[in-house]
């Protein structure tokens, strides 16, 4: 059922993947490097037409000053958090609760309720931008944090309904048993039983949806006109007038804009790892 590990492998295949890897993680990090090399030219290095090659000067210390001192990125940023934790949140509690549901309780449309969380994954999220656009006007969230919250909720509580259920329907169902034959309530067997057993999911999930809500730039230009509500994603894009490309800007940028969602993956990497491979083997 699963790929067989690299070690049990011939000798000449374990060789042929040492020496392969180290070229297709080069040309995987190629583009953060240009990125990277990009955030610390000068303008007149890019003007120049100098992309790829060596810096002619370094502006290391001006180019991520100005990005604080001459745009909105730290409202951006903070516009990123207001949205993307609130909806880690939400997302999460909805979709335990969904997903223990579906997983321990057995009644008569489980597996079809399932099946509509599971065929809400694969509905392209681009074909409902008008409709959403007008739900958001007509309920009066079209240029607030609030709507983006609200409609990334419902964009990923499916995935996460999913993820939770199968995780949920893998624990012993002996415990919960003994704890209702004990006369445990159902909401302490949840908070007390299934909840710190699924912690390494929830870490999981966590890691995934934060990097997915802070890396969104689609419903973030969609939903969203004002700087008072701008992320991080559509902010950035401001840098670049009608007339003049700061691409150094919107490079030092986006590097500055990635770091919460890497420091939030070393933070619960031992969980995120965890959640992700129980279950994969046996024992």
């Amino acid at each position: 059922m699963f790929p067989k590990p690299i070690e049990k492998s011939s000798e000449a295949l374990q060789r042929t993947y040492k020496a392969i890897l180290p070229i297709a993680l080069f040309i995987w990090l190629l583009p953060l490097l240009a990125v990277m090399l990009t955030s610390i030219r000068s303008a007149g290095d890019i003007n120049a037409g100098n992309y790829w090659g060596w810096p002619t000067e370094f502006n290391l210390i001006n180019n991520y000053t100005d990005i604080f001192l001459n745009s909105k990125i730290g409202l951006y940023i903070l516009n990123s958090f207001k949205v993307t934790i609130p909806t880690v949140l939400l997302t999460l509690t909805i979709s335990c609760l969904t997903g223990y549901a579906l997983a321990i309780y057995r009644f008569r449309v489980n597996m079809f309720l399932f099946f509509v969380f599971i065929a809400g994954n694969f509905v392209p999220f681009q074909i409902l931008m008008v409709p959403v656009r007008d739900l958001s006007l007509q309920l009066g969230l079209y240029d607030t944090t609030t709507g983006l919250v609200l409609f990334h909720s419902a964009f990923q509580t499916g995935f996460c309904t999913l993820f939770m259920r199968n995780f949920m329907k893998a624990l012993p169902f002996e415990l919960i048993e003994s704890a209702r034959i004990d006369g445990i309530s159902e909401f302490k067997i949840f908070r007390y039983i299934v909840l710190p057993l699924v912690r390494p999911a929830l870490a999981a999930l966590a890691v995934l949806i934060f990097t997915f809500i802070w890396n969104d730039y689609f419903w973030a230009t969609v939903l969203v006109q004002g700087d008072h509500a701008l992320p991080v994603t559509a902010g950035l894009q401001s840098l670049n007038g009608q007339w003049i490309s700061q691409w150094q800007l919107v490079s030092a940028g986006s590097i500055i804009a990635a770091f919460p969602p890497v420091i939030l993956f070393f933070l619960l990497q031992r969980h995120f790892i965890a959640g992700l491979t129980l279950g994969a083997t046996k024992g």
